[in-house]
This record gives structure tokens, C-alpha cells and sequence, in this order.
């Protein structure tokens, strides 16, 4: 399975590319801070960096109750649910992590999310449609996915690009308040070079929230391809995935308890979004998923 492997190694790579990014925007954004305020920009920089690091442990340490609390999920009873349990324990086995909180999401549609800070802290959740619509290899392949995303740490990969993307908005709304509100740099002897530097500077802060937020897309959906080959590799069947997908496509129902704050961290977009919102989806196509999966 040549393919899988060489699409794993290629999301993870570009993944930790649109990371480093994020970084530079950060960097950037501060620096045009400065110009436009007149306040110190390495200490603005040292100060987003700080805020960014704090803000991402104090966010992911408490996502997974947090995130079940929101949804709605229900502890998955094993004698109920023993089926999920076998599925979810051969699949650690497998993968070498330990087992998860297992919950149970009453919801028509078919989809999954996972959640927790780490291997040791994490919430696997499937919902109702899954366990009634999906067949044995189709819902393995679900969670395998799911347990991708656990094993990868990708919820504390998530987390720490969202703040980022928070950031860089923070940075740039004060920025923009400062000028409006008479607190930005005032220098009636700049040269044609400094105006220039300063007409560039509101341009960019400006626009850097948006390319912010589209490097956080970018990054969601190529952890998304991650989990599925990862998923592919655990089962070894990425049949039973593409399956699932293909299912989810054709029913297309949302996830009544989702919202845009959990929706990049179930399986499939569990938002009914119109095609232009899927442009700004934290999800690949699902066509594009399916190919991927089928060409393994």
C-alpha cells in the first residue's frame, strides 16, 4: 500500500507547514503592530507567543468534558453497547493507545468525534445512526479514524492552531482600534518610505485574520486526510471507510446538537452547509476522501 504511506507523510508534513505559517502571520501581525501603535514590537511578539502557549493548555485541558457537555453524548453502557466496545478495544489493541471514555451520541445521522488532550484523556463518540446504519468493516473503519486523531494527538494540534488564529485576530483588532481611536503612532515627519510601510501595515492587518483563518481550515482538513489513511492503515481495509463516507454522502443529514465551535471534531461535517459554506468547511470534500481512500 505505497499510497497510503506516501499520503500519510505528505499531510503530515504539510500540516506542520501551515503551522509554521501561522507562526510567521503571528510574527508578522506583530511587527505591523508596532509600526502602526508605536509600541515595542519584540515585546508584542514575546507577548503573543506567551498568550498563544497559555491559552492552549488552558483550552485543551478541559476540550473533552467540555466538548460532551456541549453535545449532548451519553456514557456508552457495555453491555448495551458491546459491539462498540469489541470495535474500540480491538482497535486500541491494534494501534497501541489506551481505551477512551466510549459515548454514545442519540442522533439520526451517521458520524463519530473524538476529543481529550491525550491518549490517556480522551472521549471516542459515535452516534446512534452510525451503530444502526454502518456494517461491521464500515463502522471499524469510523473508528479507526477516530482513533487516528487520538493517537496523533490532534486535538492538541487543533487547539493550539485555533488560538493562534485568535491571536492574530486579537492583534489586529487593537491594532485597528488604536488607529481609529486616535492611540495609533502619530509621525507627521515620515518619509514616503514610512507612509508606504504604513499604508502596507493596515492593509495586512487587515487581511491577516482571513489568511489566519483559511491556514486553520487548511490544517483541519489535512489532519482530517491524515486521520483516514492513518485509519486505513489500522484496519487495513480502506474499503470499509470509503463505504461509510459514501453513506454519510448519500443521506446528508446534520448532527442536531453540532455547532461551528465542535464541528471540526467529528468524522464528517455535521453541519447541513450550503455549497459556499463548504468552502470555508473544516472538513475535505467528501468525493476527495472517498478518491484518497479508494486509490489505497
Amino acid at each position: 500500500m505505497p499510497e497510503l504511506y506516501r499520503q500519510i507523510q505528505d499531510n503530515k508534513l504539510k500540516s506542520w507547514f501551515f503551522v509554521g505559517f501561522l507562526f510567521i502571520l503571528i510574527v508578522a501581525t506583530s511587527f505591523f503592530f508596532g509600526i502602526l501603535t508605536g509600541m515595542d514590537t519584540p515585546a508584542i511578539i514575546v507577548l503573543a507567543f506567551v498568550l498563544s502557549i497559555l491559552l492552549t493548555l488552558g483550552s485543551y485541558h478541559y476540550s473533552d468534558s467540555i466538548v460532551v457537555a456541549a453535545t449532548g453524548a451519553k456514557p456508552a453502557d457495555e453491555k448495551e453497547y458491546r459491539r462498540l466496545h469489541s470495535l474500540v478495544e480491538g482497535l486500541c489493541i491494534a494501534s497501541g493507545i489506551p481505551k477512551p471514555k466510549v459515548y454514545v451520541l442519540e442522533d439520526k445521522a451517521i458520524n463519530a468525534f473524538a476529543t481529550g488532550r491525550d491518549p490517556q484523556h480522551a472521549v471516542l463518540c459515535v452516534t446512534t445512526g452510525a451503530l444502526e446504519k454502518l456494517d461491521k468493516s464500515e463502522l471499524e473503519g469510523v473508528i479507526a479514524h477516530e482513533m487516528s486523531h487520538i493517537k496523533n494527538y490532534d486535538m492538541r494540534f487543533m487547539t493550539f492552531a485555533v488560538v493562534m488564529v485568535g491571536i492574530v485576530g486579537l492583534i489586529s483588532n487593537i491594532a485597528l482600534r488604536s488607529m481609529f481611536w486616535g492611540g495609533g503612532r502619530r509621525d507627521d515627519n515620515r518619509g514616503n518610505a514610512g507612509w508606504i510601510l504604513l499604508v502596507i501595515g493596515i492593509i495586512f492587518i487587515i487581511l491577516a485574520p482571513i489568511f489566519a483563518k483559511l491556514v486553520q481550515l487548511a490544517v483541519s482538513r489535512k489532519r482530517e486526510y491524515l486521520a483516514d489513511a492513518s485509519g486505513a492503515f489500522l484496519t487495513r481495509y480502506p474499503d470499509g471507510l470509503a463505504s461509510a463516507l459514501k453513506k454519510i454522502k448519500l443521506e446528508s443529514l446534520p448532527v442536531k446538537t453540532a455547532s461551528t465551535t465542535t464541528e471540526s471534531l467529528f468524522f464528517a461535517n455535521p453541519l447541513n452547509a450550503s455549497a459556499w459554506n463548504n468552502l470555508f468547511s473544516t472538513h475535505p470534500p467528501i468525493d476527495e476522501r472517498i478518491k484518497r481512500l479508494e486509490s489505497m
